[in-house]
């Protein structure tokens, strides 16, 4: 446990983060199908490692812990592998999370799964084969990685492949940050309504790629300027254009009073001046769900009522998110009502100090409660589950004036 307080009214830093863990993680796979594929900048978070070691392993047996994204990608990647027999484990709370759009979408194309324990979720046993190249359905309604998962595999099928999203889409930016790396690597594909077309592609051109800074991690300097009285936070490696999703929150933290400049590929966070907060904040985060413990705990530490909805993937997180903030922000005072798929915070004027946060083993509950103690002093149980997607993320707090303390 740590406790956490920043006594001064401003913020000055100057920072570079670790590369996107999202782009990072989906070039590691098409890194391991096109071995020309160079990459720079690599994402530093523990998802990112388990991958990689995952990767590289010749054991058959990988245990890929609380990682995901590392469970949903390497199911899709060991099916094209001939010859190959893994099995996929990972933690308790891992084999909880459903892996059977996923897996019912692969055995439609010739995939040789089978559940270890209880069907629908991990572990699994896999034997790669020849997959076929046909048309599909998938649900779109789950998790957007069951799709990049395919559309990862699709240029090593032979004919290609297409999938029909069935099913309200969630999290579309991620889907096109797929699809745009498949494009930079000479991958053709197609868009059409509801059904997306991928072609196959035997080998690459040796290829190049900087993986940009993680906007997510970016997030909580958003929330950090957004709280303070002063502040001046430079982010590097962030770009304008950026093909992550979560960058929309430079439109959502501008209605909270921060001001985004971008000098080169420099990131630089600003308090807007003379700024009036507005009475509520009601948004749509069914394309960037990962924001929504962030600006819930922003809003909170700032006076605001907020709407938040789209939050449906939140219950299948590393753990069921929604409950999970309800719970701590209940403890700190704040009155709010939570659905499957939304939250509602009340107005709160004032917040308990030298409270403890449970973190429920989440690296972004630790994350979005951290700047809080901007206002309070607070306490963060299991700070390390930070190394899920930003190992630094104390020190860099440390860099900008917080007082961080273990007890």
């Amino acid at each position: 446990m740590i406790s956490i307080f920043n006594p001064n009214i401003s913020v000055k830093v100057d920072l570079t983060l670790t590369g996107s863990k999202s782009i990072t993680n989906r070039l590691l796979i098409l890194r391991s199908i096109y071995p020309s594929l160079k990459i720079k900048n690599k994402s530093e978070s523990q998802d990112t490692v388990v991958l990689e070691n995952a990767l590289k392993s010749t054991k058959n047996v990988k245990d890929v812990g609380h990682a995901g994204t590392a469970m949903r990608f390497l199911t899709a990647y060991y099916s094209i592998l001939k010859h190959e027999e893994v099995i996929l484990k990972g933690s308790r709370r891992m084999h909880q999370r459903p892996i059977y759009p996923l897996v019912n979408c692969l055995k439609l194309i010739g995939a040789d799964i089978i559940y270890l324990e209880k069907d629908g979720f991990p572990p699994i046993k896999i034997r790669g084969n020849q997959l076929k190249s046909k048309k599909v359905e998938i649900s779109s309604n789950v998790s957007s990685q069951f799709i990049s998962a395919m559309l990862l595999i699709s240029p090593k099928l032979i004919g290609g492949l297409a999938l029909e999203l069935k099913g309200e889409l969630i999290s579309k930016p991620y889907i096109e940050m797929t699809l745009h790396l498949l494009n930079n690597l000479g991958v053709k594909t197609n868009i059409k309504s509801n059904l997306i077309s991928v072609d196959y592609l035997e080998q690459i051109q040796e290829t190049n790629i900087t993986v940009e800074s993680d906007w997510s991690s970016a997030s909580y300097w958003y929330s950090i300027v957004a709280l303070c009285k002063r502040a001046e936070v430079k982010l590097n490696n962030f770009y304008k254009n950026s093909i992550q999703g979560d960058s929309i929150l430079i439109k959502y933290f501008e209605t909270l009073g921060v001001e985004t400049k971008f000098i080169e590929n420099k990131l630089v966070l600003t308090k807007t001046k003379d700024f009036s907060y507005p009475k509520n904040l009601n948004l749509n985060l069914i394309d960037s769900p990962d924001l929504a413990q962030t600006i819930a705990v922003t809003c909170f530490g700032l006076g605001v009522s907020c709407y938040l909805y789209g939050l449906q993937t939140l219950n299948i997180k590393e753990t069921k998110r929604l409950i999970a903030l309800k719970n701590e922000l209940t403890k700190l005072g704040a009155n709010l009502d939570i659905t499957e798929s939304s939250l509602k915070l009340y107005k709160t004027r004032e917040i308990k100090k030298n409270i403890t946060i449970n973190t429920y083993q989440d690296h972004r509950m630790a994350m979005s409660f951290a700047p809080l103690s901007i206002k309070v002093p607070i306490f963060i149980e299991n700070p390390n589950v930070v190394v899920k997607s930003y190992p630094k993320f104390w020190d860099d707090l440390k860099k900008a004036g917080f007082t961080i303390e273990k007890t």
